[in-house]
């Protein structure tokens, strides 16, 4: 049963319980697939790079595939969602910890984010302008999987030139943010003056609402499950607020590792504590605000205040003394927000998360 059936009195722990019993054994079927495929790779730092993020980032695809249960296509939506996911993942690794620092092989590479959403289209060499290239056909076969699925959604093309967008502004932030350190903020700077339709909006604010993958797949599930928010209502919905909520939460509880790896971090660029609060907190009720306007209102607003209780659960919260702020978003969430938060807790105790 869709979760947009299930009866109104139920609360945000019992929607949680459907996700969690429905959606993460098929998402784990998925990701066991996946790295069958990937330890094929003749490539030993290829076949690393798939394999570790797989085991380590296996949290975005249980997130992302949330969006599966928008409409009636569930074991479909969760393979597309995963495998989208999963190339996210596996690109970022090869931009961030092979040692690489070249733009124009990240483009290429994530060239791969654009032709997974363009059934039809011949594949690419993506790995031309990289070190590496033998992956025994995983990221192609990744690409297919997401293919194959959009070719049998009939009404796929009402939301493709959007999805498009949102998956080309990711491929812009994705060369810009990994290129040699001192590049990094002059050229997403740039980008942000050249690109950024949204007045108020820092350059890593916008660079956050670009690294989302949540609007690709919001609108892929929307069409999936006959919903009838055009793309542009959807896109205009999520991007910039939800999609930036999304991301700065999770560079907010991965600052002291960045600090550590040498990483950018987004919300590492805030003035201070007071600054960032007051973002994150506007980036909030603006994210809640905007699900509130779409069709569907609880189902948005669920996604939202899942984000909030998914990343402020992390340990890493507690670890970097962010927990009294982290209390503050909360609440700002709502009654929902705090009750999956106690969920995602148990989840994580309990090494489900």
């Amino acid at each position: 049963m869709p979760l947009l059936l299930l009866p109104k009195n139920r609360g945000g722990a019992a929607l949680a319980w459907e996700f969690l019993r429905r959606i993460f054994p098929l998402v784990d079927a998925e990701l066991k697939g996946w790295q069958g495929q990937a330890a094929l790779s003749p490539d030993g730092e290829l076949k690393n790079q798939a394999l570790q993020s797989l085991r380590h980032k296996r949290f975005h695809a249980l997130g992302g595939s949330f969006y599966a249960l928008y409409g009636g296509e569930e074991r479909g939506l969760v393979r597309f969602i995963t495998a989208y996911q999963t190339i996210s993942d596996y690109l970022d690794n090869l931009c961030d910890r092979a040692g690489v620092l070249d733009g124009e092989s990240f483009r290429r590479l994530h060239r791969a984010m654009l032709d997974a959403l363009t059934p039809g289209e011949p594949c690419r060499d993506y790995y031309r302008y990289y070190p590496r290239r033998d992956d025994g056909g995983y990221l192609k076969a990744l690409v297919g999987c997401c293919r194959d699925f959009l070719k049998a959604l009939p009404a796929y093309p009402r939301v493709q030139e959007e999805a498009l967008e949102l998956a080309s502004l990711y491929c812009d932030l994705q060369v810009y943010k990994h290129l040699e350190p001192e590049q990094r903020v002059p050229r997403l700077a740039a980008w942000h003056a050249k690109k950024c339709p949204h007045p108020g909006l820092s350059w890593w604010e916008f660079g956050a609402a670009s690294g989302s993958t949540l609007g690709v797949f919001a609108l892929v599930a929307a069409v999936a499950g006959g919903a009838a928010e055009s793309g542009g209502a959807l896109m205009s919905g999520y991007f910039p607020h939800i999609c930036g909520l999304h991301i700065l939460l999770d560079y907010y509880i991965d600052q002291a590792e960045d600090q550590r790896e040498g990483d950018l971090n987004f919300v590492s660029q805030y003035g201070g504590g007071k600054e960032r609060r007051e973002r994150l907190l506007f980036f909030t009720d603006k994210a809640l605000a905007a699900a509130d306007r779409l069709p569907s209102p609880a189902f948005h607003r669920l996604a939202v205040q899942g984000l909030l209780a998914l990343y402020l659960s992390d340990p890493k919260v507690e670890e970097q003394g962010l927990g009294e702020e982290a209390g503050l978003l909360l609440k700002r969430g709502g009654l929902q927000a705090r009750a999956l938060h106690s969920v995602s807790r148990g989840l994580r105790r309990r090494r489900l998360l």
